[in-house]
């Protein structure tokens, strides 16, 4: 075994075996590296990725390979989803340079961690080519090579100044503009956005959602719709076991890249749920139910967490666990395999490989208890084949968006399963990710990691624990949001430049600080410091909160409105700001009843709600509000301006949809 046995993270424990001399990221690596006068080679992946598989097997794995990275390199291999950012000083050169990124990702840097070469994939003989070239150049030509790093990072740094501090705040017309933008760039065919590969815009449909929910805009409706619809009908949807696929190859969502991450379903858990809360879609509810079951079923941990993923692969096929051919229907299911290939899209010449197909649900079924009865022995015949591998360490971020879906789902769908499976998961955060006030990026076995949070970590975590607190009313979770929020200011502030950096300021020096304020398959972190700090100023009355939020706004204004593909998350928290954001308080029924039952229903974009009885400890929004003529009563307050109370179902319903 070579260094990566004793790691935390599983994606670094599958490499373990291999005969590359590999070593985790540290100084120390780099130290050997310059005992040894030879380059650093990184390799950057993550558990669930199929083409790392492929090279894994293809060089890792291969002797000769194997013998010219341990004579000519310090080869560190990094989990990107345990070091992002690690990724994403890396990504950012190997998408200058090359014009696109991905993973794997290969990087070659100097002593001082500055990268000269970088790509994504290589097959064996390309990638045994560039080690001997790569090694030669080093040895004949160091001055030039390490040069050339250095203007690397320098041209990075210029590429990625933050913005002007003085940027306007994000106006009703910047919203509106957003989403012209999105109606040029929506496929009215398939949609979503953009062409193949199509991932879920999770992000952008919160955005959407808000924007009809407040304006009305009829676009924004109609392009939120008939993407739920589409993904929630295609092959990316697990049509037997619930859960989404990472995304689709085509752009009708047909053919799914196989694996499931835990950051996608948790945020498209959400967001199917508040399209079921606007519309009340028999098909949202579906889907939000079975994607929440999906998480405590499949990826929760024994400790009370949930893991990241489940493998693209199975025995190192993609899809092997998933996808059918109509001869597999029939071992299944006998005579009722014809009536499932119709209702699935089974054909002969199949949707995916080897005439397989994935399977799909596009319109509702005539008879919904043969499709039942269809889907659970299917569900149960797939049960026998192998099963595609989990990645099983807990990454703090992707848990905080799961605590907030969770605890919102339990009490919008009444489930208290999910509600207790949110309130686990937070205590085990707080208890293990929490190390001396601050966050640790990941654990697993109920072992904390030893890399720091980055900015994500906390504004997610928060935006979890604030939901929890609204769900539970326990002022604990809003005590801890709050902590979270003031270490991010304090530690991850830019107080130069303005806005936030993704690492802290007591963290490892990197080349260069990462700062990236555009989501990608998550909301930035700066999005999502953003979003909680405005729901925490809303919970609590702090403007200083409330002005750190529009602040970090400003900076991203112009690129939101201009590029909203990348800002979903960003523009949905400024929603909440237009004339909010509202506060809904309700009092005298303990957290439920008819009153907070439609203050959760029909609560506007953004806002927050608290129901307990008056004066309740710890909460500030229920403070000097009394019941009224001894009845539950409604306090709606919008953007710190507050309307009369009601004790009627009728005048709160009138409130909330001004």
């Amino acid at each position: 075994m070579n260094r990566l046995g004793s790691a935390t993270s599983p994606y670094l424990r599958q490499h373990a075996d291999n005969p590359v001399h590999w070593w985790e990221w540290s100084g120390e690596a780099f130290a050997e590296a310059r005992r040894r006068d030879v380059p650093v080679l990184l390799s950057v992946g993550y558990a669930a990725c199929h083409w790392c598989h492929v090279m894994a097997h293809e060089s890792f794995e291969d002797g000769e390979i194997a013998a010219l990275m341990n004579a000519n390199f310090v080869s560190i291999k990094v989990d990107r989803e345990e070091r992002p950012d690690v990724d994403a000083v890396y990504m950012e050169a190997t998408t200058a340079l090359t014009g696109h990124g991905g993973w794997p990702m290969t990087c070659v840097l100097d002593h001082d961690g500055a990268p000269f070469y970088a790509g994504t994939y290589f097959p064996r003989q390309q990638f045994s080519r560039l080690l001997a070239a790569i090694s030669e150049t080093w040895r004949a030509d160091r001055t030039q090579v390490r040069a050339a790093g250095r203007r690397i990072v320098q041209a990075l740094a210029e590429i990625t100044a933050p913005p002007a501090a003085e940027a306007p705040r994000l106006t009703e017309v910047d919203l509106d503009r957003a989403v012209d933008v999105l109606g040029r760039q929506f496929d009215r065919q398939h949609g979503g956005f953009g062409s193949a590969p199509k991932f879920p815009p999770s992000m952008v449909l919160e955005f959407l959602l808000r924007q009809a929910e407040r304006s009305g805009d009829p676009t924004a409706s109609t392009m939120a719709e008939q993407t739920f619809e589409a993904m929630a009908r295609g092959g990316m949807y697990d049509q037997l076991a619930g859960g989404f696929a990472r995304y689709a190859v085509d752009r009708a969502w047909v053919v799914p890249h196989f694996e499931k991450m835990l950051y996608d379903n948790a945020l498209l858990l959400r967001a199917y749920l508040h399209w079921w809360r606007r519309t009340a879609s028999p098909l949202a509810e579906r889907i939000a139910r079975e994607t929440a079951d999906f998480l405590l079923r499949d990826l929760r941990t024994p400790e009370g967490g949930f893991a990241s993923a489940l493998d693209a692969d199975t025995d190192g096929v993609e899809g092997l666990t998933y996808v059918w051919t109509p001869a597999q229907l029939r071992e299944v299911l006998g005579a009722d395999a014809d009536a499932a290939a119709a209702l699935f899209q089974v054909t002969e010449e199949g949707t995916f490989e080897r005439g397989a197909s994935t399977l799909q649900l596009l319109t509702d079924p005539a008879d919904p208890a043969q499709w039942l009865d269809l889907r659970t022995r299917l569900y149960a015949g797939r049960g026998a084949r192998p099963q595609p591998a989990r990645d099983d360490k807990v990454v703090t971020a992707w848990n905080g968006l799961a605590i907030a879906a969770l605890a919102e789902a339990g009490v919008l769908l009444d489930e208290p399963e999910y509600l207790r499976a949110a309130t686990d998961c937070a205590r085990l955060l707080l208890d293990l990710h929490r190390v001396a006030g601050r966050l640790r990026r990941t654990s697993r076995d109920g072992v904390v990691g030893r890399a720091g949070g980055v900015l994500e970590d906390y504004g997610d975590l928060a935006e979890g624990l604030l939901m929890l607190h609204q769900a539970a009313v326990d002022p604990a979770w809003l005590a801890s949001a709050g902590d979270l929020l003031d270490v991010a200011l304090a530690r991850f502030g830019d107080g130069a430049g303005g806005g936030l950096f993704d690492t802290a300021d007591d963290a490892e020096q990197l080349v260069r600080r990462p700062r990236d304020p555009a989501d990608n398959a998550t909301p930035s972190g700066t999005s999502a410091v953003i979003a909680a700090l405005i729901g925490y100023s809303a919970l609590t009355g702090s403007r200083r909160h409330r002005a750190a939020a529009e602040d970090a706004l400003r900076q991203v204004s112009a690129m939101a409105s201009s590029q909203p593909r990348f800002f979903g998350w960003a523009l949905a928290a400024a929603e909440a700001l237009v004339d909010g954001p509202v506060q809904v308080a309700v009092v005298g029924e303990a957290g439920c009843g008819p009153i907070s039952s439609t203050a959760w229903r029909r609560r506007p974009p953004g806002a927050v709600v608290v129901s307990a009885e008056p004066d309740a400890p710890g909460v500030a929004l229920l403070a000097d509000r009394p019941l009224i003529g001894g009845r539950p009563a409604a306090y709606v307050c919008r953007g710190m301006v507050c309307d009369l109370p009601v004790t009627e179902v009728t005048d709160l319903e009138r409130l909330l949809s001004r």
